[in-house]
């Protein structure tokens, strides 16, 4: 229990991640703040994932099926009773320091609700080259937007009870860019603070395809929640506009190299766009891997923004056609 009295409900949802469910468990209860409850959403799993959380001297709630992480969170929320609720996702191992830093982050702030933390820079598992794409690129967007801001990631996040009640549950029907919809209500509500003192290790995908077609179903939604909240103070961006549109460019204007060689300055030059469009990016992953992996590195974030670029053109011709993704629930009065 916090010095304050205030305690702690750990909800951890989970689908299928046998893999990594008992780190994210061994890591929370090795917690240097230990959590006054930790309540495993089980969201319909096949796997061996409620005989590993079985092991552990926590709640194991039943999700009524596989209905998604927004509906497993809200499953979780109802059943605690703590004060804080630490949102962390079954793929996330917390570092043993993370419960106190966010209380503490959360206590230096009255007006800030909820607290969110960052990837760290080594996978929970080293899978190969792609995961520690995927890593380093989440730990970095992250990284550089510490500090107020308008956007919460619920991977790793603390938020005051009052705060999540006055904001309403997750939009269950959305199981991508449930974040990005639900911060839209959040943050009428309470301050939002992103933290480097909260930091979790997270397995993430490591097969190349299975990362294209993350991003490009992560995107779908874009037109209807995260186009516009990108764009509003203090939100989150994941990768700036100019990267994601000169990524495409890029393609685009290489056959203008076929009528003429000078030509070729155009594409050369939508590629040094999208280099110089997140400043600090390609030198902080030289300086973690070194300058074999950055070739690496380009080569793959230059696919996957076309990934994005065809997933949120899909999506906006599937809202056009008014087949896309649900409109936001209105904003929660007070519950």
């Amino acid at each position: 229990m916090a010095a304050d009295g205030q305690r702690v409900s750990v909800v951890i949802p989970n689908y299928n991640y046998e893999k990594t469910l008992g780190a994210c468990l061994d890591a929370v209860f090795a917690q240097t703040h230990r959590p006054y409850e930790v309540i495993v959403v089980d969201d319909g799993s096949t796997d061996r994932s409620r005989d590993i959380a079985a092991r552990y001297p926590c709640r194991v709630v039943d999700g009524g099926g596989n209905r998604g992480v927004s509906a497993a969170r809200n499953i979780g929320a109802r059943a605690a009773t703590g004060d804080i609720l630490f949102f962390v996702d079954s793929d996330v191992a917390l570092r043993a320091d993370a419960i106190a830093n966010a209380l503490a982050v959360l206590a230096a702030d009255p007006t800030c609700g909820c607290v969110h933390g960052t990837y760290d820079t080594q996978p929970l598992y080293d899978d190969g080259p792609i995961e520690h794409y995927k890593v380093l690129h989440a730990h970095w967007w992250r990284r550089r937007s510490v500090g107020r801001v308008n956007t919460a990631i619920f991977a790793l996040a603390a938020v005051r009870r009052s705060a999540f009640l006055a904001a309403g549950p997750f939009h269950e029907e959305l199981r991508d860019a449930e974040d990005v919809e639900y911060s839209e209500r959040l943050a009428r509500v309470t301050g939002i603070r992103l933290t480097d003192t909260v930091v979790g290790r997270h397995d993430d995908c490591a097969r190349f395809g299975d990362m294209l077609r993350e991003q490009y179903r992560r995107s779908l939604p874009l037109a209807a929640f995260a186009g516009a909240h990108r764009m509003r103070a203090g939100s989150v961006a994941v990768n700036p506009a100019l990267g994601v549109l000169a990524a495409p460019l890029v393609l685009a204007t290489l056959p203008l190299g076929l009528l003429h060689p000078a030509l070729l300055a155009v594409p050369l030059a939508c590629f040094g766009l999208f280099l110089l469009a997140d400043p600090g990016l390609l030198p902080f992953v030289r300086r973690e891997r070194g300058t074999a992996f950055l070739a690496w590195f380009v080569g793959v974030h230059l696919v996957a923004q076309l990934a994005i670029v065809v997933g949120a053109a899909a999506g906006l011709v599937a809202r056009l056609r008014g087949t896309g993704s649900p409109r936001p629930l209105p904003l929660a009065a007070g519950r």
